[in-house]
C-alpha cells in the first residue's frame, strides 16, 4: 500500500506541475499567474517530500523480489545488481529496441529500468533545484544563485552572468526529460497487459492471483 500512495501522489503531482508549468511558460489567458504558481511550488513541495519518503521506505518496506511471485525481501535490493538477472544488459537493450524476440531473463526489474528509475531520483531534485532558482524567496540563496549564474554564464545571458533564462530553459527541458521517461515508463510497464497498472493504482492482483 505504501507504493500504491506513492505512485498516486506521484501522478497527481506530475499531472499539476505540468499543468501549471506549462501555463507559466505560456500563459495563454490571464489572471491566473498567481494560482499557477502557487500549485506548481504546492505540488514541486509534494514530490520531493513523497520522493524522500519512497527512498527512506526502500529501506523498511518489504516488496515481492520476482514477478508472480509471493516471496518477499527489503525494497532496496531490488535496486542492486541481483543474480537472477546479471549480465542481461545488453540483451534487455535489444529486446526494448526491437532487436531481440526472445524475453530476456528478469528479476522484478531489468537492468535498463533499474538504471532510469535511478536516474529519475536526481533528475526529480535537480528539476527542484532550479525550480527553487527561479522562486522568488529562495532565488538570491546562494546555493540557489551559484546555480543562476552558472547556467547564465552557459548560455551567455546577463550582465555578470545574473540572468535567470538560463536556469529557466534548463528546468523547462528537464520537465520534458521527466515527461519522456514517464511516457516510456507507462509504455513498458503495460506492453503486455495493464495488470502492472491494476496493481499498482488499485491494489488488485490479476484473475490468478500472481
Amino acid at each position: 500500500m505504501p507504493f500504491v500512495l506513492y505512485h498516486w501522489i506521484n501522478a497527481l503531482a506530475m499531472l499539476f506541475l505540468t499543468l501549471s508549468g506549462l501555463y507559466i511558460h505560456y500563459p495563454v489567458f490571464p489572471g491566473f499567474m498567481g494560482t499557477a504558481r502557487g500549485v506548481h511550488f504546492f505540488w514541486m513541495f509534494t514530490l520531493i517530500i513523497n520522493l524522500i519518503v519512497r527512498i527512506v521506505l526502500a529501506f523498511f518496506v518489504k516488496s515481492a523480489v520476482m514477478p508472480s511471485t509471493r516471496e518477499q525481501d527489503i525494497d532496496y535490493k531490488n535496486w542492486l545488481p541481483q543474480e537472477a538477472n546479471r549480465h542481461q544488459f545488453i540483451a534487455w537493450i535489444k529486446y526494448y529496441t526491437f532487436f531481440k524476440k526472445e524475453h530476456p531473463i528478469s528479476a522484478k526489474y531489468a537492468g535498463p529500468q533499474k538504471m532510469s528509475y535511478l536516474i529519475t531520483v536526481p533528475l526529480t531534485f535537480f528539476a527542484a533545484y532550479t525550480g527553487f532558482a527561479l522562486w522568488g524567496p529562495t532565488s538570491d540563496w546562494a546555493f540557489f544563485a551559484a546555480g543562476t549564474r552558472f547556467f547564465a554564464d552557459l548560455f551567455g545571458a546577463g550582465i555578470g552572468g545574473g540572468n535567470l533564462m538560463g536556469i529557466r530553459i534548463v528546468h523547462y527541458w528537464t520537465m520534458w526529460a521527466i515527461l519522456l521517461f514517464t511516457a516510456v515508463h507507462a509504455y513498458l510497464a503495460n506492453i503486455y497487459n495493464f495488470d502492472p497498472s491494476r496493481m499498482i493504482f488499485l491494489w488488485k492482483e490479476n484473475d490468478k492471483g500472481h
